[in-house]
């Protein structure tokens, strides 16, 4: 979690689109998480025409009719929508928190693998939460799905664990770790449920109408006040209680708590309608703990301390103003802002209580921002503080050349840049060494058996065995000594690096197996593994 799945899959779908390989491609995603995948597309996809299929039945309706590069629905809404979802063939099926679909007879998972697809991604930090056979319903979707084939079961058992190592791409926090871990910040941008947005309209329309009537005598603490009850309708219905942040952070939780990590979650209220003490109860389930400014010196020392040595306890809530600084929280290795204060220095200030030395573990920030409220016009002006602070402090001793390209260089002054200089693609022994070291740094263990042949083993993180087998020819291909190779090696995946001029030839000696090629022929095959830092 954390990690990219989502940015690496809108790359993966622009490359395909680009080169023509798919025509258009369906992505199912949880509702909560549909503004966000709209947000990510616009940041790093915008030539993407994208639809995102939400309302109601007769909306859904005439948006499939659109002929569109990319679909966005909620596992909900495919289910209901399954009928006009199976009038074509998808070239890519995306299913994002594939873990919905862990227990093979439920109707969102029924509703998935009836599609009708050439090819499936499933994205997912928890692929097995309890049982074997979670993974083995979340693999039958992976498989193609083409009309008129009837694809058997998977079960538990080797054959589900050698299909495994064939098709699954996996970082791990633990992959990535430097001397202080990296920091994430992730935007949640959600829509109101329909009582939330009938409270916030009504309140709105009221208070707008007060501070009108009031005319000249509008104080600054008057417009507070406003801005504060829209704020807290923004979290819960005053009404009915009901909250979309709530129902996310629930299933957020969820996934952390099944991966082995605890979070730590600020709002700046703490009462029983709108804050931490509402949340504690809601969320009952983790066992939280409760740290605001109402606890005496010593309560606030006892409840960290719970914290810190209970790890049943999976959540800590924290008032914005009493825990955002001066605590020591690696223990929790997710922060999450239920809603957002003006000041970003007093947001970061609370993300550090976890992202700080002595953290081992990568720390991933959510900010969830209500759609079409009051939180999104603070959004952007938080945006804002963070670039005058980004322009004012960072730069100060900036290195134009790690923001600017050479290409931006050159032009700052008019000329063109030069052409970048080849790279030798050097010998078989060289391309035998970057593999050997790219492998023997992701914990494989190698073997040099001569010829450019290298063979691979390592146990992966759910204690199954993973075996490689790799030829390496940079130079031209040697007919013989592929064939020896496909011949002899019993891994169950077999991989060929090869040159680019090569490839051609490698492709057609090779028939199906991964083959990767030119001068980046070891960084392709490092994304191959599953390996790759972003």
């Amino acid at each position: 979690m954390g990690l990219g799945k989502t940015l690496q899959a809108i790359t993966g779908i622009q490359r395909l689109l680009e080169r023509r390989e798919i025509g258009s491609a369906l992505v199912v995603a949880p509702a909560g998480l549909l503004g966000q995948w709209r947000f990510e597309l616009d940041r790093w996809a915008p030539g993407l025409s994208v639809i995102r299929l939400d309302g109601d039945w007769r909306e859904r309706n005439w948006k499939w009719g659109l002929e569109k590069q990319l679909y966005l629905i909620s596992y909900e809404s495919l289910r209901g929508d399954l009928a006009m979802a199976m009038k074509r063939p998808w070239d890519l099926v995306v299913l994002d928190e594939a873990q919905r679909i862990k227990n093979r007879e439920a109707g969102v998972s029924r509703a998935c693998k009836k599609l009708v697809r050439s090819r499936a991604w499933a994205l997912t930090g928890t692929p097995l939460e309890n049982r074997e056979d979670e993974l083995a319903s979340v693999l039958e979707f992976v498989r193609p799905n083409h009309p008129a084939e009837r694809l058997a079961s998977l079960r538990p058992g080797p054959r589900l664990r050698l299909l495994q190592s064939q098709l699954q791409l996996r970082r791990r926090k633990s992959d990535v770790l430097k001397d202080l871990p990296p920091k994430t910040l992730v935007r949640l941008p959600l829509t109101m449920t329909a009582e939330q947005r009938s409270s916030y309209s009504q309140t709105e329309l009221g208070l707008r109408a007060e501070l009108s009537a009031m005319g000249q005598r509008v104080t600054l603490i008057n417009v507070l006040e406003v801005i504060s009850r829209l704020k807290q309708i923004c979290n819960f219905c005053p009404v009915t209680g009901r909250s979309s942040k709530l129902t996310d952070l629930k299933d957020r939780l969820e996934t952390i708590v099944s991966s082995g990590h605890r979070a730590l979650v600020f709002s700046q209220w703490t009462n029983e309608r709108f804050g931490i003490d509402r949340l504690a109860r809601e969320l009952a389930g983790f066992r939280p703990l409760t740290y605001s400014g109402s606890l005496s010196l010593p309560e606030r020392e006892q409840r960290i301390q719970s914290f810190r040595q209970d790890s049943a306890h999976k959540a800590l809530l924290l008032s914005l103003r009493a825990g955002g600084q001066g605590l020591n929280l690696q223990e929790a290795s997710y922060v999450i802002h239920f809603d957002r204060w003006w000041n970003p220095a007093v947001e970061n200030q609370a993300t550090d209580r976890a992202h700080r030395m002595g953290q081992i573990h990568p720390v991933t920030v959510y900010n969830y921002t209500t759609l079409d409220s009051i939180e999104e016009r603070i959004e952007e002006i938080l945006e804002r503080k963070r670039a005058l602070f980004a322009a004012v402090v960072d730069q100060v001793s900036l290195d134009v050349r790690k923001l600017l390209s050479p290409a931006e260089l050159y032009g700052l002054l008019g000329l063109s840049a030069p052409p970048p200089a080849r790279r030798a693609e050097g010998n078989a022994r060289d391309l035998e060494q970057r593999v050997v070291a790219l492998l023997k740094s992701n914990q494989w263990q190698v073997r040099v058996e001569g010829g450019g042949v290298l063979n691979a083993e390592r146990t992966d993180e759910l204690g199954l065995p993973q075996v490689l087998a790799i030829l390496c020819l940079p130079g031209r291909i040697r007919p013989m000594a592929l064939s020896d190779f496909l011949a002899r090696s019993s891994a169950a995946r077999r991989v060929i690096v090869v040159t680019r001029a090569a490839r051609a030839e490698a492709e057609a000696l090779g028939g199906s197996e991964e083959i990767y090629w030119d001068e980046e022929a070891v960084l392709q095959l490092e994304r191959a593994l599953g390996t790759e830092t972003l």
